[in-house]
């Protein structure tokens, strides 16, 4: 299974792992929604919501166990 990275589109991770929903919704992040996830990578949005992109990385990938 490929790690996700903070540099990854939103909406790559969101493809390869719909489950990541999860974790970007628990931000309140409404990725799927959102125009900006479309070209935004995890880094970029996480920074714009006020989030950290390395914690939210890593429950991303505890989640889809890579």
């Amino acid at each position: 299974m490929e790690k996700v990275t903070k540099e990854m589109g939103i909406m790559d991770i969101v493809q390869a792992h719909p489950e990541a929903v999860a974790v970007f919704q628990k931000y309140g992040m409404g990725c799927i929604g959102c125009a900006a996830a479309h070209f935004e990578n995890l880094e970029a949005g996480a920074k714009v919501h006020g989030f950290d992109a390395d914690q939210m990385v890593a429950e991303i990938n505890e989640l889809i166990g890579a």
